[in-house]
């Protein structure tokens, strides 16, 4: 369970209601790609020949830039959540944070579902390495764009615990 029960309204766009403009929609899809992105190795060094997790990535981009429908990016985030139910470990997480970054187009609190599974997807691959989600989560925020850093850290607080945790400290 990664979506609050009650939603922000700064994470819902502006054309539903909400106080998210469309530009920062787009960073945020962005930044949920490279979440995915970062970890995607995981998954492939497992099913190298299954490409639905690259193309749910892919899908986020081109969402973001206007290239591809929302409904069609969000299908292909859930092959990509096809692709990982049958596995188990990284290789699972990391394909779940591909499926959860093409689906940001359609509600943008994916993203903080891209972001945690690729941190679950780093304990996993190292789980002898009590730090690795720690710096999984503090690449991540490296990579945040300046426009919505503060909103997806506030975010980040505010949905920890049904974010499995991983965004503390």
């Amino acid at each position: 369970m990664i979506l609050p029960e009650v939603r922000d309204p700064r994470l819902v766009t502006i054309r539903r209601g909400g106080l998210l403009s469309d530009e920062d929609h787009r960073l945020l899809a962005l930044w949920a790609a490279e979440c995915a992105e970062h970890v995607l190795p995981l998954f492939e060094t497992e099913a190298h020949s299954d490409a639905r997790p690259r193309d749910a990535i892919a899908a986020a981009r081109a969402w973001a830039r206007g290239e591809m429908a929302m409904m069609v990016a969000r299908a292909t985030g859930g092959h990509a959540m096809a692709a990982a139910r049958p596995l188990r470990g990284a290789a699972r997480f990391a394909a779940y944070a591909a499926g959860q970054a093409a689906c940001v187009g359609h509600v943008p609190e994916h993203d903080l579902g891209a972001a945690a599974y690729a941190i679950k997807a780093a304990r996993a691959a190292d789980p002898n390495d009590g730090s690795a989600g720690r710096r999984e989560r503090d690449w991540q925020r490296d990579q945040l764009p300046e426009r919505v850093r503060a909103l997806v850290l506030e975010d980040q607080a505010r949905r920890n615990a049904i974010c499995w945790s991983v965004f503390e400290d």
